[in-house]
């Protein structure tokens, strides 16, 4: 047995804080609030029945009872294995994630004053963005007194959606807020 000297402290484990609780996202078995629940699924009777008898049949088949839409008048319940019930929602999550498309968004710039050499650079530019499915936002920075340059900025932006009408629509036509003008081009679709 080991002796402590006075003033001396045993390296004890900290208690840790309160664990974070991660709450199910489906109500089963007696965690149902509901007197009467509405059974679908396979290898059952389906219907409304009381939630005593449900719970019971679901244990009968050594399966949970699991409330799936909750906002239903009475509740709808399917008698499944809830551990193999969450992984397909988990799975059916994550395939429809990877289906989304990312939108991506490309910023060109030009000033009130844009020549036409950079004008077909920028333009070069837009067409492969929009080639790569991503959308373009357009815009002509007014800066200091070049804001009294409106119309040119505006006929610039016109001249730049008329270009590429063949692989761009317009989403949103010229429109000034602040020092910008903006003018926003979503690819077309592409037909398969």
């Amino acid at each position: 047995m080991r002796r402590i000297k006075p003033g001396n402290t045993i390296n004890r484990p900290r208690p840790q804080g309160p664990r974070r609780v991660v709450e199910e996202p489906y109500k089963i078995n007696q965690k149902i609030r509901a007197t009467e629940v509405r059974l679908v699924g396979e290898n059952i009777e389906q219907g409304i029945f009381p939630l005593q008898q449900a719970i019971e049949m679901a244990q009968a088949q050594s399966l949970d009872l699991v409330e799936i839409v909750p906002n239903a008048a009475p509740p709808v319940c399917r008698i499944v294995d809830y551990s193999k019930f969450k992984y397909e929602q988990k799975k059916k999550q994550k395939e429809i994630k990877a289906k989304t498309q990312k939108v991506v968004l490309k910023e060109i710039r030009f000033g009130p004053n844009t020549n036409e050499h950079d004008f077909d650079f920028k333009l070069k530019h837009a067409k492969e963005f929009l080639a790569e499915g991503a959308k373009v936002k357009a815009y002509v920075h007014f800066v200091g007194r070049s804001i009294v340059y409106k119309e040119r900025g505006e006929q610039l932006l016109q001249r730049f959606a008329q270009a590429l009408e063949a692989d761009a629509k317009i989403e949103q036509a010229p429109k000034l807020e602040g020092k910008r003008m903006f003018l926003f081009l979503a690819p077309k679709a592409v037909k398969k």
